[in-house]
Order: C-alpha cells, then sequence, then structure tokens
C-alpha cells in the first residue's frame, strides 16, 4: 500500500448541488443522533461525556477522509466503552489516551500489511454472539445511574450491576432513586413512542432534551453530566514509558482487535446497504490513524458505528462529505452549547443506551441462529455469555474455536469409506477382493475411524487383495497420510495385498513426503485407472488358487492364507 492510496480521490466526494445537499443532510441528521451516544458511551467507559466528545468530532473527521467506506461513520462506541471499562479501573482514565495511541498504531499495521479481509472469517454466529453479549452489558453498566448509585468501574459489569441494584434497594433515602428510575422511563419512552408518530424526529436527541427539561422544570435531584470543555484540548503526546508501555499492551492488543473487527464489520453493513464496495485495507488504515489522533486530544479509541451508519446512509448520504459533516456538528456544539448539553441528565443518557442496547440485536436474527441447528445455537450462546462473563476478545476466540470444532466435527463425519462391488462381469475369485471408496476431507479428525474401518473389514473377510480408491478425496492432510502408510503396512504384513487407485498430484505429493506408499509390495500396486487395478487384483487371486497354500499365525492369534509370491522370468517377485 502507498501513500498514494491513502489520498482521498474524485470518486471520494461528489460537489454536485443534489449530491452537496444529500450529504450535508444526512451529516446533519447523524450528528444530531451521534450527540446523546457520544456522550453516554464516554460517561459509561469511565473518562467522561468530554472525552466521547472529541473522539466523535477529531476520530470522526479523520476515519471519514481516509477511511475505505464513502459513508462509514465513526466514533465511539458501546462495545469500546465496554472494553475501556476495566481499563480504567485498573489504570486510570489517564490511560486511556495512551491504549488509543497504541491500539491506533497496531490497527494501521494491520491495514499496511493487508490483513483487512481477516474479519470475512469470523463466523456469523460468533458475531451475532458478540453483539448480544456486548448489548447485555452496556445495559448492566447504565444500572448504576439508573439507580442514583455511583459505584467504582470493575471488572465484572454483572456483579457491579447486582451491587448497585443492592445498594439502591436499601437506600435510607429512595427519593433520588425513584427521580432517576422515573427519567430513565421517560427517556426510553419516548424512544420507542417517537419513531411511531414522527420517524423523521431524532428519538434519541428529542429523548434526552425532553427528559432535561422535565428536570430542570421539576428541580429533581438527579445527577448531571456537569461542566464540559468549550473548545477542543490541544494535542498533547501521552506519557511513552517501557514499564507503562509493557502493561498496557495486552489491553492496546484487545482494543485494536476490537476496533478492527467493528470497523471492518459496520463497513460491510454500509455495502451491503449501499451496493459500493469498501477498501477494508484503507478503512484499517483510517480507523487507526483516527485512533492515534483521538489520544493525541485526549479521546478513546475509535471504531466504525454500525448504528450511526445505518442512519447515514437511510438519510441519504451519498459521499464522505456526509461523515464529515457530522463530526463537525458536534464540534459546532462544542463550541456553541456546552452549558445546556452540561445539564443533562446521566440518568436519561442510560435510558437512551438501555433501549440502544435492546434494539442491538432484533429478535428474528435470535430466531434464526437457534434455527439453523444446535452448533450454531451453541456457538451463539457460549460466545454471548463469556462476552458478559469474561472478555469481549477471549469470547470471541473461544466462540470461533467452537466454530471450528463443530465444523470439523461435520467434515469429519462426512468423510467415509465405502466398500463397493467390483465391475461387472463378476469372477468365482471376487469374494477375496476388497474395493473401498474413500471420500471427503481425510484429515486428522477422521482419518483414524476411516482406516480402523478398512482394515478391520480386511482382516476379517477372507480378503487377499484390497483396492483402495482414493480419486474422490478431497483433502489429505499428514496425519492421515502418514496413517494410510500405516494401514497398508498392517495389512500387507498380514499377508494382503494392497492396490493404490486414483491418487491425486497434489495428495501424492504428500504421500511422498511421509511415506505414505512406501509399505506397498511394488511400485505397480500404484494405480490410475479402476478396471486396471481390478484386473491386477483379480490376478493375484488366480494365482493364488493354483498355488501351495502354507497357514501362518498371526500377531493377535488369529491364522490366514499366506499366498506364495510366483517369481516372473526375470527373477523378482511378480506383483
Amino acid at each position: 500500500m502507498t501513500v498514494a492510496d491513502l489520498l482521498p480521490t474524485p470518486v471520494d466526494y461528489d460537489l454536485r448541488p443534489r449530491t452537496l445537499r444529500a450529504d450535508l443532510t444526512a451529516g446533519i441528521t447523524v450528528g444530531i443522533v451521534a450527540l446523546p451516544l457520544a456522550l453516554a458511551f464516554g460517561a459509561s467507559a469511565g473518562v467522561g461525556p468530554a472525552a466521547g466528545l472529541v473522539t466523535a468530532v477529531v476520530a470522526g473527521i479523520v476515519a471519514a477522509v481516509l477511511g475505505g467506506s464513502n459513508v462509514q461513520v465513526s466514533g465511539p462506541t458501546g462495545a469500546m466503552a465496554v472494553v475501556l471499562a476495566p481499563i480504567v479501573a485498573t489504570h486510570g482514565a489517564g490511560a486511556v489516551a495512551l491504549v488509543s495511541l497504541l491500539a491506533g498504531v497496531i490497527v494501521l499495521l494491520a491495514g499496511v500489511l493487508r490483513w483487512g479481509r481477516v474479519v470475512t472469517l469470523l463466523p456469523w454466529p460468533v458475531i451475532e454472539g458478540f453483539t448480544l453479549g456486548i448489548a447485555c452489558v452496556i445495559a448492566l453498566q447504565q444500572v448504576p445511574a439508573a439507580l442514583a448509585v455511583s459505584t467504582a468501574p470493575g471488572h465484572s459489569t454483572l456483579l457491579s450491576a447486582l451491587d448497585a441494584a443492592k445498594r439502591a434497594i436499601t437506600a435510607p433515602d429512595l427519593v433520588p432513586v425513584l427521580w432517576a428510575v422515573g427519567t430513565v422511563a421517560l427517556a426510553a419512552a419516548t424512544m420507542l413512542l417517537l419513531p411511531r408518530l414522527q420517524r423523521a424526529l431524532p428519538a434519541s436527541l428529542v429523548a434526552v432534551a425532553i427528559a432535561t427539561l422535565l428536570v430542570e422544570v421539576l428541580g429533581a435531584p438527579v445527577a448531571r453530566i456537569g461542566a464540559l470543555p468549550d473548545a477542543l484540548p490541544l494535542p498533547v503526546v501521552p506519557g511513552i514509558e517501557p514499564g507503562v508501555v509493557g502493561e498496557l499492551a495486552g489491553a492496546a492488543l484487545a482494543v485494536a482487535a476490537l476496533a478492527a473487527i467493528e470497523s471492518l464489520l459496520s463497513a460491510r453493513v454500509a455495502t451491503s446497504m449501499t451496493r459500493v464496495p469498501y477498501q477494508p485495507d484503507r478503512e484499517l488504515v483510517g480507523q487507526g490513524l483516527a485512533s492515534i489522533a483521538s489520544g493525541l486530544f485526549g479521546g478513546m479509541p475509535a471504531t466504525g458505528a454500525i448504528a450511526r451508519t445505518a442512519v447515514n446512509v437511510r438519510a441519504g448520504a451519498r459521499t464522505r462529505l456526509a461523515a464529515v459533516t457530522h463530526a463537525l456538528m458536534i464540534l459546532s456544539i462544542l463550541y456553541l452549547a456546552t452549558g445546556p448539553v452540561s445539564r443533562i441528565p446521566l440518568a436519561a443518557l442510560a435510558g437512551v443506551l438501555l433501549v440502544t442496547s435492546a434494539r442491538m440485536i432484533p429478535a428474528a436474527t435470535v430466531r434464526a441462529v437457534f434455527g439453523a441447528g444446535r452448533g450454531t445455537a451453541l456457538t451463539f450462546t457460549t460466545t454471548a455469555v463469556l462476552t458478559v462473563a469474561l472478555d469481549l476478545v477471549l469470547a470471541i476466540q473461544i466462540g470461533i474455536a467452537v466454530a471450528a470444532f463443530l465444523a470439523l466435527r461435520h467434515i469429519a463425519r462426512s468423510t467415509a469409506v465405502h466398500r463397493e462391488s467390483l465391475p461387472d462381469p463378476a469372477e468365482p475369485g471376487d469374494r477375496h477382493i476388497a474395493l473401498f471408496r474413500m471420500e471427503g476431507a481425510m484429515f486428522f479428525g477422521a482419518a483414524e475411524r476411516v482406516f480402523t474401518t478398512v482394515h478391520d473389514r480386511s482382516v476379517d473377510d477372507d480378503v487377499l487383495v484390497v483396492i483402495l480408491r482414493l480419486s474422490r478425496l478431497d483433502v489429505l492432510d499428514a496425519t492421515a497420510a502418514r496413517g494410510l502408510g500405516e494401514l497398508v503396512g498392517n495389512l500387507e504384513a498380514t499377508g494382503v495385498t494392497v492396490l493404490v487407485k486414483g491418487v491425486r498430484g497434489e495428495h501424492r505429493a504428500m504421500l511422498d513426503r511421509v511415506g505414505g506408499l512406501a509399505g506397498l509390495r511394488h511400485e505397480a500396486h500404484l494405480i490410475d485407472d479402476l478396471d486396471e487395478a481390478v484386473e491386477h487384483a483379480r490376478s493375484h487371486v488366480r494365482r493364488a488358487e493354483f498355488a501351495e497354500i502354507d497357514e501362518v499365525p498371526l500377531v493377535d492369534g488369529r491364522r490366514r492364507h499366506s499366498v506364495p509370491r510366483p517369481r516372473g522370468p526375470s527373477g523378482p517377485a511378480n506383483p
């Protein structure tokens, strides 16, 4: 990737009056929707509402100009707030800027190294389970503010929510609790009912405005956002010390993974809505630079925001100008309206986020997941539960592992071996020939089962020759190739002649490397044509019927007929 790949191009913008008007309208709409979310996510992460505003402005502009999607909207998100909360609890709010800087560098390098397509490897139930888990965590994070209980950020969101509920119930004065609950209910009800009455109005902003106005008029004793900066802070490089960087390296890696995954998923959603392709590697570069810039201004790590991106598209956005306008809209509020914004009740923001979390995964999606089968449901449930109970990145890793295990088990079950009849016309000695067709993916998860079946059905019957048909094998890994060699060797040791038919070229290379064909009695026993293999096997049986038969003990105590090998005219054993 060159610098030229990151620079704006004429395709990124369209300044024709009609398109320009659509972008400006969409940007203003998204800015109004994003304002309460930016405040709420900053507060939820433990770094304060101001950090959420700074992130929405700085990261929003950088990602819009340098990212890989024309309609992506970036800024603080609920998932990022969930990841940052335990970091703030352990290292303090001051560490977030450094984490943002480090995570931005990691995401930037991922884009430069062209890892943008990695997100396509994530299984669908893992993504949906992760989304449901995030929604639950966001909802749990709002419990203290919704109950007017101040709690220190902790690693366990669930335990913190339970503790807040217990403290609210046992509080000596329930008046603040009731006011907070009422404010939450008012904001949530407005968000749910307003779209049914007037879909054009931004429900979240109207909900916050109504709740704030009512609380102000009634003089309710509820906590407010508090003082906000009336301008962007000057950029400052966070203190970088080797010891501190080492302590935050794990957190930065988790943040970077989340930023990359969420941004690319959001860009994919935008592409599905607009049919306009995005550039995944450029998107990572843009998001990495956005997080770096946000960290320099004291903000949070940024990601592409799926909900705001969807609003941007539905509002008619055509180019990157819409996302830039959204950031400038929030910046104007930061300069002109910090006074009214500072009076917003925290409980109102909690109500907005509770509704937002409830809408993150539709019921239809959950029904589709559970209708897709037990394996899909298990992966989905495991990822969701671990996201709430443990760690987001760990939940994704374990979810992928569960999905991979179930997929391998399914592939292993589809790998089969069948004993087939020999082609007509039949001959009297055909009962001494076993023809096995192997098909599917022969790998470590299926090889032992298949080869054991072949071995047992060969030594238990009166079989003198085994033909192994390998032409229908799609995959042959090293374990299976080695196991095939052991099968051939074991059968030959019991006096059974093995013929291998139809080895593919790519499989032959693997078999040669691990000695999978070394146990064959003669190189002529590696055959490409089935009719030729069957005739070769029948010739062995015909010679056996006229040869002297000796009985020799086997290793396992059974006895098998051993056929002397007639010598050809040139001396070596006839294959």
